[in-house]
């Protein structure tokens, strides 16, 4: 028997409710269908936590005999796990916050199938429908208080960073929540849990002990960012779009820090979306740091955003190098405008309704080969709307490099093709290139081979 696996039964925990006779049947019968698959698959990165892995197509074949079933019982239900990582679990116990993690996934999923997804209610073609479904889902999960002020802000950042930047992140971390400011991030390793980390010792200084450590992830990218244990609240949105937008429709500032692909793809929804003329007069503090030994990053992905954004873009962020306590100033600073800003607008300080998000930033891009190489990659559009293409040829990047599907069609039909104005793709290319060199687009020790041809016309 293979002493890395283990099977136990686990009751609920966490911000978990009663399912419906209807609900247990649509994972329990024989059947198995997509549901059960999505469930199954979520399961297993989050009890994969601590293993470090970026590559969904890997865990799921190296876990192939993982099993996971709902039990029925008269007060609710219990999770059976098979041949689960023993990461997991302590003297043949689940670790509490992994458990209440698996009990998230299970909530999220059965909610998005049987009251979003299936209901005509919300019409997630239009905008509000959208906007109104990210609401239901966040809410549903308990992540809003109503008394609370302003005081969430979202790191982004790679999974694949150095150690110095990661300890960078942590002092990040611990300096915001010396400020009793909380912490949102894509809830996985890296820049996702460093600045988690730094804050609790933050909190635990100035004895805040509510403080907030939410964790935003979808389905495609859990297995590759398993949601690490210091998150207290974490949701389980239904695509990447609406990550995305449940991130700055709940954040009151954003602060990242270095990464891949990923983080460039969030930079340019975010930027898109600030870029409308609807948003110019929302106060929104957005601030790139890290250590010195990541200045150069930064001044890549800032040339990269002039000269394809613009000035107007590169007017939405500041730049902090190596000076984590005027990071989290700056951003105690900015929130406070925002406060101010709600407060004057009669808009809640725990959903930015006011934030105007247009259907190019909610649409699903699903990145077949076909879809990538029709991108309309050039300059002779609005930039907010070039920002929404940019953001969908990193989104594909993303999903060749490390979600279970894209994989499998980059090595079914090769690379994905980029094409476009050839200073454009220049630039892009420029910027894709110093990521390779700078091993940001897998874990150290992986070798990376690029699942993107960019073609410079």
């Amino acid at each position: 028997m293979n002493t890395g696996l283990v099977n136990a039964q686990v009751s609920p925990t966490g911000q978990f409710d009663i399912l419906s006779k209807y609900e247990i049947h649509k994972l329990t019968d024989a059947s198995r269908g997509p549901q059960y698959q999505l469930f199954r698959n979520c399961s297993l990165a989050v009890l994969n936590c601590g293993n470090y892995m970026d590559d969904g197509k890997e865990l799921l074949e190296k876990y192939a005999d993982f099993d996971i079933a709902v039990i029925p019982t008269e007060r609710s239900v219990k999770l059976k796990v098979s041949n689960a990582p023993a990461t997991a679990f302590v003297d043949g116990r689940m670790i509490q916050g992994i458990a209440e993690h698996l009990f998230a996934v299970l909530r999220d999923i059965i909610y998005v199938s049987s009251e979003i997804t299936c209901d005509p209610r919300y019409d997630l073609v239009s905008a509000q429908g959208v906007t109104d479904a990210v609401f239901h889902i966040l809410r549903n999960a308990g992540t809003f208080d109503r008394d609370r002020s302003p005081r969430l802000v979202v790191c982004w950042g790679g999974h694949s960073i150095s150690r110095e930047e990661y300890d960078y992140t942590k002092k990040v971390g611990y300096e915001i929540a010396l400020r009793q400011l909380d912490i949102c991030t894509g809830c996985g390793p890296g820049a996702m849990k460093g600045p988690m980390k730094g804050a609790t010792i933050g909190h635990a200084k100035q004895r805040d002990r509510d403080g907030q450590y939410l964790g935003i992830t979808e389905p495609g990218i859990i297995a590759a960012e398993a949601p690490n244990p210091i998150v207290n609240q974490l949701v389980i949105m239904p695509d990447i779009e609406k990550r995305l937008e449940a991130f700055v429709r709940t954040g009151h500032g954003i602060v990242v820090f270095p990464g891949g692909a990923g983080t460039a793809e969030e930079i340019l929804y975010l930027l898109g979306i600030l870029l409308h003329e609807d948003n110019k007069a929302q106060p929104f503090p957005v601030i790139f740091t890290g250590p010195r030994t990541a200045a150069d990053y930064f001044i890549r992905i800032d040339q990269f955003i002039t000269q394809t954004l613009g000035e107007a873009a590169r007017s939405r962020y500041q730049i902090i190098i190596d000076d984590p306590s005027e990071v989290a100033r700056q951003m105690a600073a900015g929130i406070q405008k925002v406060r101010e800003y709600r407060k004057e607008k009669g808009d809640a300080y725990y959903y930015n309704w006011q934030l105007k998000v247009s259907t190019e930033f909610q649409r699903p891009f699903v990145p077949t080969h076909e879809n990538m190489r029709k991108l309309a990659l050039h300059t002779n559009q609005e930039p907010y709307l070039l920002a929404a293409n940019l953001r969908r040829a990193f989104s594909g990047i993303v999903s060749g490099n490390v979600k279970d599907e894209g994989i499998r069609r980059v090595e079914n039909n090769g690379p994905y093709e980029l094409l476009g104005d050839p200073a454009l793709m220049r630039s892009m290319d420029t910027l894709l290139d110093s990521f390779v060199q700078q091993q940001r687009m897998k874990l150290p020790g992986k070798e990376y081979k690029p699942c993107y041809r960019v073609i410079r016309g």
